[in-house]
Formats: C-alpha cells, sequence, structure tokens
C-alpha cells in the first residue's frame, strides 16, 4: 500500500462505524454465524475438548525452531489461557510478551507484569501517553476511520522482535464474556419481546458507542437511518434461539467480525507478523455454538466465561487474572481532558467532513467546547476525528500517514 492507495467513500460504511463501531461492508476474515449453526447438546461442556482445541491450534502454528513468538498479555483471563497452554506445549520457547500502559487510565500492565514473569517470558510494557499521536497512520494502514486502534502499538512493537503475534482474541464473543451487559440486556427485555424491541434493547446496551441525538449527527448527504441500523441486527434477534444466545450470535458478528478481525489483520500484513488467535479457530468456533448459555454465562451470580475459567484453574493459572474484565482499555475521559479535545478541535474546526456536507456542524458547535461532556460524547467525538482524518487521508488527500497528532 502506498499514499496514494485508492479508497472510495462509502456513506453506508460510515454511519455504521459512527453508530455501530464496525463496518458491515467489509469482507469478513473470520466465518459469519447464523442462528442455525446454534445446535446445543445437553451433555455437560468438555473442558478437556477446549483445551485440546486449543492447543492443537497453537501446536499447529508454531514451530519451535523457526518461531519467534509474542503475544498480547491484558493480564485478563483470555490471554493468560493463551499464554499457559503454549507454555504448556512449549516450555522452553522464547516468549515476548506485551503489555500496554495508558495515561490516567487503569494499569493493567501490573497483573500482566507478574503473569509474565510466572511463565517466564520477556515482557514489554508500552507507555502511552498520547494515545492519538499516532493515529494517521494506523487508519492509513486499516484504510477505515476507526479511533480506538491501540492494536496498531502492540503489532508495532511486536514487529521489534517477532514473527508471530498470539492473542486472546475472542473468548469474550465464544463463551460470554460481556457479562455487563448481559444483565442490563436480561433486565429490558422478555420472551414475549418483539424483534425490534430485542434490537433497540440490545442497542441501549453498547450506549457507549452512540449519542442520545446520534441522528443529528449526520447531514442529509448521508442518509442515515436508523432503520437501516436495526435492519443489520435484526436476523440476530429474529429467530427462536434463547435470549442470551441471540446475543452472543449478535456479538460475534459484530466488533469482532467487521472491526478488530478485519483491522487487525491488515495490521498484521502491514508490519509482516503473522497472527495466532487459537480461541477462534473453526473448531473452536463451531463447537462454542453447541455449548448452552448456562453454561457459559451464569446469571445469578453475573459471571461470563465459564468453561474458560474452569480450564485456567486446572493449569494453576487462574491466580494470575484480575477478578475483573480487563483487555487492552483506555480512560477516554482522561485522554479528552490531556489531548483529545484539543486536537479535536484543530481538526473538526472547519472540518473537511462538514464542508462537504456529511457532518452537522450545528452539533459541533454545540458540545466540542463543553468542559462537562460524559463519556458518549468524549467517544463519539474521537469517532468524528477519526472520521476527518480518514477523509484528508484517503479523500482531499491533504494529509500524510507520517503526521503526527500532538
Amino acid at each position: 500500500m502506498d499514499e496514494n492507495s485508492k479508497v472510495s467513500f462509502d456513506s453506508k460504511s460510515v454511519q455504521e462505524i459512527l453508530t455501530l463501531r464496525y463496518d458491515t461492508t467489509q469482507i469478513p476474515k473470520l466465518q459469519k454465524l447464523t442462528s442455525k449453526q446454534f445446535i446445543q447438546q445437553n451433555e455437560k461442556v468438555s473442558i478437556d475438548k477446549i483445551e485440546k482445541l486449543i492447543s492443537d491450534e497453537i501446536i499447529s502454528k508454531i514451530n519451535p525452531e523457526k518461531t519467534k513468538l509474542s503475544l498480547a498479555l491484558s493480564g485478563g483471563i483470555d490471554s493468560t489461557l493463551v499464554l499457559a497452554l503454549i507454555r504448556k506445549q512449549f516450555p522452553k520457547i522464547p516468549i515476548e510478551t506485551i503489555s500496554i500502559k495508558f495515561a490516567d487510565s487503569n494499569d493493567e500492565s501490573i497483573i500482566a507484569s507478574k503473569t509474565a514473569e510466572h511463565f517466564e517470558t520477556n515482557h514489554s510494557i508500552i507507555y502511552l501517553e498520547n494515545f492519538l499521536q499516532e493515529l494517521p497512520k494506523a487508519i492509513y494502514i486499516s484504510e477505515k476511520p476507526f479511533w480506538d486502534l491501540h492494536w496498531y502499538y502492540v503489532v508495532k512493537k511486536s514487529n521489534s522482535f517477532s514473527n508471530c503475534l498470539a492473542s486472546g482474541d475472542g473468548g469474550d464473543e465464544l463463551f460470554g464474556g460481556y457479562s455487563f451487559r448481559y444483565s442490563k440486556f436480561l433486565t429490558l427485555v422478555n420472551q414475549t419481546s418483539s424483534p425490534v424491541e430485542k434490537v433497540k434493547a440490545y442497542l441501549q446496551c453498547h450506549e457507549r458507542d452512540r449519542v442520545p441525538d446520534q441522528e443529528n449527527i449526520f447531514k442529509e448527504k448521508l442518509k442515515f437511518s436508523w432503520n437501516s441500523i436495526y435492519n443489520i441486527l435484526l436476523p440476530y434477534f429474529d429467530n427462536t434461539l434463547s435470549l442470551l444466545d441471540q446475543v452472543f450470535l449478535a456479538d460475534y458478528n459484530g466488533k469482532l467480525l467487521y472491526n478488530f478481525s478485519p483491522i487487525n489483520s491488515k495490521l498484521h500484513k502491514y508490519f509482516k507478523i503473522d497472527s495466532l488467535t487459537p480461541i477462534l479457530s473453526n473448531n473452536m468456533i463451531n463447537y462454542s455454538t453447541q455449548i448452552s448459555s448456562n453454561q457459559k454465562y451464569n446469571q445469578k451470580n453475573n459471571i461470563g466465561k465459564i468453561p474458560l475459567r474452569t480450564l485456567l484453574k486446572n493449569l494453576d493459572a487462574e491466580k494470575f487474572v484480575s477478578p475483573t474484565k480487563l483487555g487492552f482499555s483506555i480512560n477516554t475521559l482522561n485522554l479528552w481532558k490531556t489531548f483529545g479535545q484539543r486536537i479535536s478541535k484543530s481538526y473538526l474546526t472547519e472540518a473537511r467532513i462538514v464542508q462537504d456536507g456529511l457532518i452537522n456542524d450545528d452539533w459541533i458547535k454545540k458540545y466540542l467546547n463543553s468542559t462537562n461532556l460524559n463519556v458518549n460524547y468524549v467517544n463519539k467525538f474521537l469517532g468524528l476525528l477519526a472520521f476527518e482524518i480518514w477523509y484528508r487521508l484517503f479523500i482531499t488527500k491533504e494529509m500524510k500517514s507520517h503526521e503526527q497528532l500532538t
């Protein structure tokens, strides 16, 4: 890819990214799931089978004589489990683990460092004071206007010492890791709720992805429609699956399929890094759909990923993970105060996406100078900033990927 890469404008893509934070116009790298694949068996989930499926994928992708391995380690269940199983299969292989420490955010690197020490890896911590600094480069590589491209920094770091990057991707989607959303969803719907009512409830459970006046962001040229958004999600809720399985189906076919997976693949390709995501093997994906939702998620205790937690305990590695959900996450409110608002003002004042009739300048002016925005609006401004950067890179071509946001 060069600076003159041909990327076209697609209004559907932009609407989805700014409303759902994923883009169904992309060609998925993973298989898409339908409700027909959720044929659940009555027998108890096999922890041994889960371990074998993950281990088989690890063994098939790692050649200890040729593979230089790195692993993204957040301190959570999924990445710790993958590391533990890699160590079980390859006790002596050198492993470089990587964590991110975001300024003014929860420091997940502390737990990750202890995990790395136990499993005898060489551990690196990426400290990001200004998360947005290299956003133009990350957007240029991904070719999509996403702002939350932390994986860019992980892959870039991995490139300095390995040819393969492992991760725990997929654990949340396949085994019910978004417990904080499930409890809310189940209070908003019941078995008599219509598919559209369930779609609206599902969207409420992803409230940080959009704002209450979402439709006011767009100008007529983009032809924004809530019905077009609902229609994307309706197939996942218009079927005979249980309420939770419908959510699992929507989650898998959402950010995982149309954001994380394709964007990460582009980053890996750019930095010439092979990807190892053993939880997301086809065999594991297919097996996960046969496991009943109540074996993945305990509604009473609001705990998800039960099979993975059990396997981690069997490996005597449960003590190394945080009791709360981790994953590389940044405090966007603090980011907004330190860098985000100033950078957004610089690019969204007289923005090209406004001048070309795509985004409503009145909406931007209403909130941009506020000193007390909630997280929904902060995230939305970061999304608009990413859109503006993408637009200047690929449409007006007045910006170069090496430019930094400071």
